[in-house]
């Protein structure tokens, strides 16, 4: 029978690029399926952002139509690991004012979210992606 630490170093072999892919695609579908709602029904999205998201120094339309570009367009490039860490920092910035002006009860929720995309900014894509196979084709030996 092995033994913790066999069983320890066994775990620690496991693939970094298929947890960097796994959060990749984990983290973009929850921006990605919120960017699809609020293009469901549009008339609703706006009234949610004037009633009830309520972002402080945009108006409701303005706030909407960057919040759902940010959230149709960023989740693609994590999918793809295409110009990824610089993906993240706009899913990081509309974290963080959802976190401190619309529903901050919800930090739980919001520290997941924000703990992958600082993995993904700080670790990279990963192996799966486009952005590895860039480099790799630039530095070869990458």
């Amino acid at each position: 029978m092995p033994n913790l630490a066999t069983l320890f170093a066994d775990l620690e072999r496991f693939p970094l690029s298929i947890l960097q892919f796994l959060f990749r695609v984990s983290i973009g579908l929850v921006f990605w399926y919120s960017g699809l709602t609020k293009i469901a029904s549009w008339p609703t999205t706006i009234l949610l952002f004037r009633d009830e998201y309520a972002v402080p120094l945009l108006p409701p339309e303005l706030a909407a139509t960057f919040a759902t570009a940010v959230e149709l367009s960023c989740p693609v490039l994590l999918l793809f690991g295409l110009a990824t860490r610089l993906a993240t920092l706009p899913l990081i910035g509309m974290t963080l004012v959802i976190q401190m002006f619309v529903y901050p009860e919800s930090w739980s929720v919001h520290l997941m979210w924000m703990a992958i995309l600082v993995f993904i900014l700080t670790r990279g894509p990963g192996a799966l992606s486009i952005d590895h196979w860039i480099a790799r084709s630039i530095r070869p030996n990458v």
